[in-house]
């Protein structure tokens, strides 16, 4: 069924097919009985014990499957229920920044089928850590009030906005952490994606150690602090990744993100005039998928697993979440495999992992 609508949908520009399809899905969501259909039809699989994770943190979360959307989908916090319908364990908002911002000009969002690949230049665009503040305070007050309790986790995303200088960056990350604070299970702090000018030079240790070991502080005055976790980018060097695993351990950080999309444009089967057509921006999918377990695998082995990982680049089935797992993810995020796999991706992939 999905392969068809799939076809019908690829005929349109990929950001306008996103944001039709999932207005479609929040307004169908909305209407209780067909929601309670959807979310029985799309329940995940299979006999999945429930995953305790971020225990370091004094603030121990249960996730409901392993299964989790990554930052970027729901840039803005609107479509949590239709998420949670589908099955998703947790949903990663963002990325999320003290100001509003429009984001780079369209078109922004291309896909690459031959590849089973998307190339994004988004540019952080979303409504601003105020009106998103505002958004998932009513979810939680509406789940508060709720007869049974919603158990999807949500982690935000955070970021500066594309005008604050770098030296100024760690201001931006605090402004989200603290608005944000009460509304969401955990943070990621996002200084890896190639489509905020100078932002991946955030990524350097002196840098970076700046941005963190402020969060960290703040958090600490927390009644219940929250996880802080690390985004990274599939292209640092070695001894870049070995700079990020020695400070996340200096600082107790509580989880690395491995990985964000990719500027390299190797081995794809995508006439290279229409990538020269295309022009820059992140690439995600399958092409990332092995860079990414690689990279989860190094840090697991290099640290002896003392750093939890949600892993996150190329899973499109039970297969790739299966080698995601195997690397030594403990959570693993889809994104691009959602868009082409369709919205029974949660319930397929758990019914492998079971197994």
């Amino acid at each position: 069924m999905y392969q068809l609508l799939r076809k019908i949908l690829f005929l349109f520009s990929p950001e306008r097919a996103h944001y039709f399809s999932m207005n479609v899905l929040k307004a169908v969501c909305s209407v209780g009985v067909f929601r309670k259909i959807i979310k029985s039809y799309f329940k995940p699989e299979g006999n999945l014990e429930k995953k305790q994770f971020f225990a370091s943190a004094n603030s121990t979360i249960t996730f409901s499957n392993p299964v989790g959307l990554g930052a970027g989908f729901d840039k803005n916090a609107k479509y949590l229920r239709a998420l949670e319908t589908l099955g998703f364990g947790f949903v990663e908002i963002g990325t999320v920044t003290p100001k509003p911002q429009a984001g780079n000009d369209k078109p922004r969002l291309f896909r690459l089928p031959i590849d089973k690949a998307l190339i994004n230049r988004m540019g952080f665009n979303n409504d601003g850590v105020e009106i998103i503040a505002g958004r998932l305070s009513i979810w939680r007050t509406k789940q508060a009030a709720a007869k049974k309790k919603s158990t999807l986790i949500i982690g935000g995303n955070i970021g500066k906005n594309k005008v604050t200088p770098n030296q100024e960056a760690w201001k931006d990350y605090e402004i989200c952490f603290n608005a944000l604070f009460d509304y969401v299970d955990y943070f990621v702090v996002n200084v890896s994606s190639p489509n905020t000018p100078g932002l991946r030079e955030l990524q350097e240790k002196d840098s970076l150690k700046k941005i963190l070991v402020n969060l960290q502080s703040i958090n600490k005055t927390k009644h219940t602090p929250k996880p802080v976790l690390l985004k990274i980018a599939p292209d640092l060097t070695k001894e870049q990744i070995d700079d990020v695993i020695d400070l996340a351990i200096e600082i107790q950080l509580d989880g690395l993100v491995a990985t964000n999309t990719t500027i390299s444009r190797d081995a794809l089967k995508t006439p290279q005039s229409i990538i020269t057509e295309i022009g820059n921006g992140g690439l995600s999918g399958k092409p990332v998928k092995e860079i990414s377990t690689a990279i989860v695998k190094y840090i697991i082995q290099k640290t002896g697993n003392a750093i939890p990982v949600i892993g996150s680049g190329g899973i499109f089935n039970g297969i790739d979440a299966t080698e995601k797992i195997q690397a030594g993810a403990s959570l693993i995020q889809v994104w691009t495999g959602f868009i082409y796999e369709g919205p029974e991706i949660v319930k397929n992939i758990c019914r492998q992992l079971s197994r």
